[in-house]
Protein backbone atom coordinates (compact mmCIF):
# COMPACT_ATOMS: atom_id res chain seq x y z
CA UNK A 1 0.00 0.00 0.00
CA UNK A 2 2.66 2.48 1.02
CA UNK A 3 4.65 1.78 -2.31
CA UNK A 4 1.98 2.47 -3.97
CA UNK A 5 1.69 5.77 -2.61
CA UNK A 6 4.95 6.66 -2.49
CA UNK A 7 4.80 5.83 -6.25
CA UNK A 8 2.05 7.72 -6.97
CA UNK A 9 3.50 11.02 -4.95
CA UNK A 10 6.85 10.20 -6.95
CA UNK A 11 4.72 10.35 -10.74
CA UNK A 12 2.70 13.42 -9.41
CA UNK A 13 5.97 15.31 -8.59
CA UNK A 14 7.88 14.39 -11.81
CA UNK A 15 4.46 15.24 -13.93
CA UNK A 16 4.47 18.72 -11.90
CA UNK A 17 8.79 19.00 -12.79
CA UNK A 18 8.11 18.40 -16.30
CA UNK A 19 4.85 20.95 -16.75
CA UNK A 20 6.64 23.92 -14.64
CA UNK A 21 10.10 23.35 -16.93
CA UNK A 22 7.62 24.30 -20.51
CA UNK A 23 8.00 27.82 -21.17
CA UNK A 24 6.34 30.45 -23.57
CA UNK A 25 7.64 31.20 -26.82
CA UNK A 26 8.71 34.67 -28.31
CA UNK A 27 10.22 36.24 -24.91
CA UNK A 28 11.52 39.36 -27.19
CA UNK A 29 8.21 40.24 -28.60
CA UNK A 30 6.28 40.59 -25.04
CA UNK A 31 5.75 43.31 -23.04
CA UNK A 32 5.77 42.98 -19.57
CA UNK A 33 4.53 46.28 -17.25
CA UNK A 34 5.90 46.57 -13.62
CA UNK A 35 5.47 48.59 -10.85
CA UNK A 36 7.43 49.77 -8.06
CA UNK A 37 11.01 49.75 -9.83
CA UNK A 38 12.92 52.29 -8.07
CA UNK A 39 13.87 49.50 -6.01
CA UNK A 40 13.92 46.09 -4.03
CA UNK A 41 11.86 43.29 -6.05
CA UNK A 42 10.50 45.72 -8.93
CA UNK A 43 14.03 46.95 -9.94
CA UNK A 44 15.58 43.63 -9.77
CA UNK A 45 12.84 42.01 -11.99
CA UNK A 46 13.02 44.29 -14.59
CA UNK A 47 16.75 43.92 -14.71
CA UNK A 48 16.64 40.23 -14.39
CA UNK A 49 13.16 40.19 -17.31
CA UNK A 50 15.10 42.60 -19.58
CA UNK A 51 18.53 40.16 -19.20
CA UNK A 52 16.10 37.50 -20.91
CA UNK A 53 15.19 39.72 -24.42
CA UNK A 54 11.37 40.54 -22.92
CA UNK A 55 10.61 44.61 -23.65
CA UNK A 56 10.06 45.98 -19.81
CA UNK A 57 8.00 48.80 -19.30
CA UNK A 58 9.01 49.72 -15.86
CA UNK A 59 7.21 52.14 -13.81
CA UNK A 60 8.92 54.05 -10.90
CA UNK A 61 7.80 56.80 -8.14
CA UNK A 62 10.71 59.06 -8.71
CA UNK A 63 12.77 60.21 -11.97
CA UNK A 64 15.86 58.80 -10.02
CA UNK A 65 14.49 55.46 -9.54
CA UNK A 66 13.83 55.41 -13.40
CA UNK A 67 17.30 56.75 -13.95
CA UNK A 68 19.32 54.31 -11.97
CA UNK A 69 17.20 51.76 -13.73
CA UNK A 70 18.12 53.14 -17.39
CA UNK A 71 21.37 52.84 -16.74
CA UNK A 72 21.45 49.53 -15.62
CA UNK A 73 19.39 47.68 -18.90
CA UNK A 74 19.50 47.75 -21.99
CA UNK A 75 18.08 50.42 -24.71
CA UNK A 76 14.38 47.49 -25.22
CA UNK A 77 13.60 48.55 -21.24
CA UNK A 78 11.34 51.69 -21.09
CA UNK A 79 10.49 53.43 -18.16
CA UNK A 80 7.11 56.08 -16.78
CA UNK A 81 6.62 57.79 -13.66
CA UNK A 82 3.23 56.30 -11.49
CA UNK A 83 2.09 57.08 -8.46
CA UNK A 84 -0.56 54.33 -8.03
CA UNK A 85 -2.76 56.35 -5.59
CA UNK A 86 -3.54 58.95 -8.41
CA UNK A 87 -5.98 58.14 -10.80
CA UNK A 88 -4.82 60.70 -13.10
CA UNK A 89 -0.99 59.14 -12.56
CA UNK A 90 -3.00 55.48 -14.05
CA UNK A 91 -4.58 57.17 -16.86
CA UNK A 92 -1.52 58.91 -18.45
CA UNK A 93 0.36 55.59 -17.92
CA UNK A 94 -2.15 53.16 -19.05
CA UNK A 95 -2.16 55.37 -21.85
CA UNK A 96 1.30 55.51 -22.88
CA UNK A 97 1.20 51.43 -22.62
CA UNK A 98 -1.09 50.84 -25.32
CA UNK A 99 1.17 53.20 -27.65
CA UNK A 100 4.00 50.67 -26.30
CA UNK A 101 2.38 47.73 -27.08
CA UNK A 102 -0.38 48.37 -29.99
CA UNK A 103 -2.19 45.35 -31.31
CA UNK A 104 -0.31 42.68 -29.46
CA UNK A 105 -1.90 43.74 -26.13
CA UNK A 106 0.15 43.85 -22.59
CA UNK A 107 1.82 40.02 -21.84
CA UNK A 108 2.26 41.01 -18.02
CA UNK A 109 1.17 42.82 -15.72
CA UNK A 110 3.22 42.91 -12.51
CA UNK A 111 1.44 44.71 -9.64
CA UNK A 112 4.68 45.28 -7.35
CA UNK A 113 4.85 48.50 -5.70
CA UNK A 114 3.73 48.76 -1.73
CA UNK A 115 4.17 50.38 1.38
CA UNK A 116 5.09 49.01 5.38
CA UNK A 117 4.02 52.15 6.84
CA UNK A 118 2.66 53.73 8.89
CA UNK A 119 2.61 50.20 10.75
CA UNK A 120 2.09 49.88 14.21
CA UNK A 121 -0.23 48.36 17.36
CA UNK A 122 -3.66 49.42 15.75
CA UNK A 123 -4.78 51.53 18.85
CA UNK A 124 -1.81 53.50 17.92
CA UNK A 125 -2.88 54.57 14.54
CA UNK A 126 -6.03 56.41 12.53
CA UNK A 127 -8.01 55.78 10.13
CA UNK A 128 -5.77 58.18 7.89
CA UNK A 129 -2.82 55.80 8.43
CA UNK A 130 -5.09 52.43 7.56
CA UNK A 131 -5.97 54.58 4.80
CA UNK A 132 -2.79 55.74 3.48
CA UNK A 133 -1.69 51.88 3.15
CA UNK A 134 -4.97 50.32 1.50
CA UNK A 135 -4.57 53.40 -1.05
CA UNK A 136 -1.09 52.22 -2.14
CA UNK A 137 -0.93 48.22 -1.20
CA UNK A 138 -4.61 47.63 -2.48
CA UNK A 139 -6.36 50.20 -3.63
CA UNK A 140 -3.92 51.42 -5.71
CA UNK A 141 -3.00 47.53 -7.34
CA UNK A 142 -6.69 47.15 -7.93
CA UNK A 143 -6.90 50.24 -9.96
CA UNK A 144 -3.98 49.88 -12.30
CA UNK A 145 -5.03 46.43 -12.97
CA UNK A 146 -8.60 47.23 -14.00
CA UNK A 147 -7.26 49.82 -16.32
CA UNK A 148 -4.62 47.40 -17.88
CA UNK A 149 -6.59 44.61 -17.77
CA UNK A 150 -8.36 44.68 -21.56
CA UNK A 151 -4.79 44.54 -22.84
CA UNK A 152 -3.63 42.00 -20.86
CA UNK A 153 -6.66 39.87 -21.76
CA UNK A 154 -6.10 41.15 -25.67
CA UNK A 155 -2.55 39.25 -25.56
CA UNK A 156 -3.95 36.37 -23.29
CA UNK A 157 -1.19 37.51 -20.65
CA UNK A 158 -0.40 36.83 -16.82
CA UNK A 159 -1.60 39.27 -13.90
CA UNK A 160 1.39 38.87 -11.02
CA UNK A 161 -0.16 40.39 -8.19
CA UNK A 162 2.40 40.48 -4.87
CA UNK A 163 1.03 39.67 -1.79
CA UNK A 164 2.51 38.38 1.25
CA UNK A 165 2.54 35.44 3.57
CA UNK A 166 1.03 38.09 6.28
CA UNK A 167 -1.65 37.76 3.60
CA UNK A 168 -2.16 34.63 4.89
CA UNK A 169 -1.66 34.88 8.70
CA UNK A 170 -1.97 38.78 10.30
CA UNK A 171 1.66 39.09 12.67
CA UNK A 172 0.90 42.60 13.43
CA UNK A 173 -1.24 45.68 12.95
CA UNK A 174 -1.91 48.54 10.95
CA UNK A 175 -2.95 48.49 7.39
CA UNK A 176 -0.51 46.07 5.91
CA UNK A 177 -1.52 42.75 6.49
CA UNK A 178 -5.21 43.78 5.80
CA UNK A 179 -4.08 45.54 2.46
CA UNK A 180 -2.85 41.78 1.33
CA UNK A 181 -5.21 39.84 2.88
CA UNK A 182 -7.29 42.33 0.26
CA UNK A 183 -5.10 41.50 -2.59
CA UNK A 184 -4.98 37.85 -2.00
CA UNK A 185 -9.65 38.20 -2.49
CA UNK A 186 -8.92 40.37 -5.22
CA UNK A 187 -6.40 37.73 -6.84
CA UNK A 188 -8.71 34.73 -6.09
CA UNK A 189 -11.87 36.17 -7.79
CA UNK A 190 -10.23 38.00 -10.84
CA UNK A 191 -8.41 34.22 -11.74
CA UNK A 192 -11.72 32.65 -11.74
CA UNK A 193 -13.28 35.43 -14.22
CA UNK A 194 -10.28 35.46 -16.58
CA UNK A 195 -10.41 31.45 -17.17
CA UNK A 196 -12.44 31.73 -20.27
CA UNK A 197 -10.10 34.50 -21.40
CA UNK A 198 -7.36 32.78 -21.50
CA UNK A 199 -5.59 34.86 -18.28
CA UNK A 200 -3.75 33.88 -15.81
CA UNK A 201 -3.20 35.30 -12.06
CA UNK A 202 -0.64 34.83 -9.76
CA UNK A 203 0.36 35.24 -6.65
CA UNK A 204 3.52 35.81 -5.15
CA UNK A 205 3.45 35.48 -1.15
CA UNK A 206 7.10 36.06 0.06
CA UNK A 207 8.40 35.94 3.78
CA UNK A 208 10.83 38.25 5.14
CA UNK A 209 13.52 39.63 2.91
CA UNK A 210 15.70 42.68 2.76
CA UNK A 211 14.21 45.37 0.96
CA UNK A 212 12.89 49.00 2.12
CA UNK A 213 9.64 47.01 3.39
CA UNK A 214 11.37 45.87 6.21
CA UNK A 215 13.91 48.53 7.01
CA UNK A 216 14.56 48.94 10.63
CA UNK A 217 15.35 52.78 10.38
CA UNK A 218 12.12 53.64 8.25
CA UNK A 219 10.62 51.30 10.89
CA UNK A 220 11.38 52.96 13.86
CA UNK A 221 11.36 56.53 12.66
CA UNK A 222 7.72 55.07 12.01
CA UNK A 223 7.40 54.14 15.26
CA UNK A 224 8.83 56.60 16.84
CA UNK A 225 6.39 59.53 15.27
CA UNK A 226 3.39 57.44 16.02
CA UNK A 227 4.17 57.38 19.34
CA UNK A 228 4.62 61.32 19.75
CA UNK A 229 1.13 62.02 18.75
CA UNK A 230 -0.36 59.30 21.41
CA UNK A 231 -2.80 60.79 24.29
CA UNK A 232 -1.29 60.58 27.44
CA UNK A 233 -3.70 57.80 28.86
CA UNK A 234 -2.02 55.28 25.73
CA UNK A 235 1.06 55.91 26.43
CA UNK A 236 0.60 54.73 30.21
CA UNK A 237 -1.01 52.28 29.02
CA UNK A 238 1.62 50.94 27.24
CA UNK A 239 4.64 52.38 28.46
CA UNK A 240 7.84 53.18 26.96
CA UNK A 241 9.46 50.03 27.74
CA UNK A 242 7.21 48.53 25.09
CA UNK A 243 7.88 50.97 22.72
CA UNK A 244 11.79 50.18 23.38
CA UNK A 245 11.24 46.47 22.88
CA UNK A 246 9.36 46.96 19.77
CA UNK A 247 12.35 49.02 17.66
CA UNK A 248 14.80 46.24 18.83
CA UNK A 249 12.35 43.79 17.37
CA UNK A 250 12.50 45.71 14.56
CA UNK A 251 16.44 45.43 14.42
CA UNK A 252 16.05 41.81 15.47
CA UNK A 253 13.94 40.90 12.51
CA UNK A 254 16.03 42.76 9.94
CA UNK A 255 18.79 39.89 10.71
CA UNK A 256 16.58 37.21 9.94
CA UNK A 257 15.63 39.01 6.64
CA UNK A 258 16.64 37.21 3.49
CA UNK A 259 19.11 38.98 1.53
CA UNK A 260 18.53 36.68 -1.59
CA UNK A 261 15.78 38.74 -3.41
CA UNK A 262 15.98 36.84 -6.54
CA UNK A 263 14.37 33.85 -4.81
CA UNK A 264 10.72 36.31 -5.60
CA UNK A 265 12.18 37.90 -8.68
CA UNK A 266 12.51 34.10 -10.07
CA UNK A 267 9.11 33.19 -8.78
CA UNK A 268 7.80 36.24 -10.67
CA UNK A 269 9.85 35.18 -13.94
CA UNK A 270 8.11 32.06 -13.51
CA UNK A 271 4.81 33.12 -13.58
CA UNK A 272 5.44 35.23 -16.85
CA UNK A 273 7.28 33.00 -18.45
CA UNK A 274 5.79 29.36 -17.80
CA UNK A 275 2.99 27.79 -19.98
CA UNK A 276 1.96 26.44 -16.47
CA UNK A 277 2.48 28.54 -13.51
CA UNK A 278 1.19 28.31 -10.10
CA UNK A 279 -1.18 29.94 -8.60
CA UNK A 280 0.43 31.02 -5.58
CA UNK A 281 4.19 30.94 -5.18
CA UNK A 282 5.76 30.71 -1.47
CA UNK A 283 9.06 33.10 -1.39
CA UNK A 284 12.03 32.25 1.45
CA UNK A 285 11.86 29.20 4.30
CA UNK A 286 10.41 30.98 6.56
CA UNK A 287 7.24 31.11 4.23
CA UNK A 288 7.34 27.58 3.55
CA UNK A 289 8.25 25.93 7.10
CA UNK A 290 6.63 28.68 9.45
CA UNK A 291 4.58 31.43 8.48
CA UNK A 292 2.26 29.16 5.92
CA UNK A 293 1.86 26.03 8.18
CA UNK A 294 0.89 28.04 11.10
CA UNK A 295 -1.47 29.80 8.84
CA UNK A 296 -3.48 25.93 8.54
CA UNK A 297 -2.98 25.31 12.35
CA UNK A 298 -5.57 25.86 15.12
CA UNK A 299 -5.83 29.63 16.01
CA UNK A 300 -4.97 29.00 19.79
CA UNK A 301 -2.12 27.47 19.01
CA UNK A 302 -1.29 30.21 16.20
CA UNK A 303 -1.87 33.13 18.63
CA UNK A 304 0.20 31.45 21.22
CA UNK A 305 3.57 31.36 18.76
CA UNK A 306 3.10 34.69 17.24
CA UNK A 307 2.56 36.59 20.58
CA UNK A 308 5.09 34.68 22.59
CA UNK A 309 7.89 37.28 21.50
CA UNK A 310 5.39 40.69 21.77
CA UNK A 311 6.41 43.16 23.80
CA UNK A 312 4.48 43.62 27.15
CA UNK A 313 2.46 46.76 27.76
CA UNK A 314 2.76 48.22 31.35
CA UNK A 315 -0.83 48.17 31.82
CA UNK A 316 -2.02 44.33 30.93
CA UNK A 317 -4.28 42.34 32.74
Amino acid sequence: MWLYLVALLALYLLRRWHRERQTVGNLPDKHVFITGCDSGFGHLLAKQLDGRGLRVLAACLTEQGAERLREATSGRLQTVILDVTRSDSIAAATAWVKGQVGDRGLWGLVNNAGISVPTAPNEWLSKADFVKMLDVNLVGLIEVTLSLLPLVRRARGRVVNVSSVMGRLSFFGGGYCPSKYGVEAFSDSLRREMLPFGVKVCMIEPGYFRTAITDPSILTENFKGLWEQLPQETKAAYGEQYLETFIKATYDMQKSCSPNLSLVTQAMEHALTAQHPRTRYSCGWDAKLLYLPLSYLPTTFTDLVLTWSYPKPAQKA
